[in-house]
């Protein structure tokens, strides 16, 4: 499973034009789910992404977490972030898992998200063709990867 974290000041995700989620500060988070994922991948990323301390403490040190600034998140199902592009320019998206394996890993993520961050997360609509709109904070953008734990 890949996550692209950011950390936002803000991040809407509209569906035909109206608005289908939003959240003020804290982490929109695009989810790319493979066939390989597994319950251990999605409970190691949540672990992360939980205790991710990228926000600024009153030193202006990055020392504290989302939960202990009191952010939000937005979850976001992004296939495309399984592209392979080793051959040509037409990625292929052959890793990325099919609705049937990723639509229950997605729903499984967002639970196991809520249990760790301790409430409710805002999300896009599987499937969907969305828009995503952000203020990036810092900017502050990380890629985490459960098959290459760095």
């Amino acid at each position: 499973m890949r996550l692209v974290l950011q950390r936002v000041k803000k991040a809407v995700v509209s569906i035909n034009n109206k608005v289908y989620s939003e959240i003020n500060h804290g982490f929109l988070i695009l989810a790319g789910i493979e066939e390989a994922d597994t319950i251990e991948d999605i409970e190691w990323l949540c672990a992360k992404v939980c205790n991710m301390r990228v926000f600024a403490d009153a030193e202006g040190k990055l020392n504290l977490d989302v939960k202990q600034v009191n952010g939000e998140m937005l979850i976001v199902s992004q296939f495309t972030l399984h592209a392979s592009t080793k051959k040509g320019n037409r990625p292929s998206f052959i890793k990325a898992a099919k609705p049937e394996t990723a639509i229950p890993l997605y729903e499984k993520f967002i639970s196991e998200m809520e249990k760790q961050f301790d409430k409710s997360c805002k999300t896009g609509q599987f499937g969907a063709n969305m828009q995503v709109e952000l203020i990036n904070d810092g900017p502050v953008t990380i890629l985490l990867d459960s098959k290459n734990k760095e």
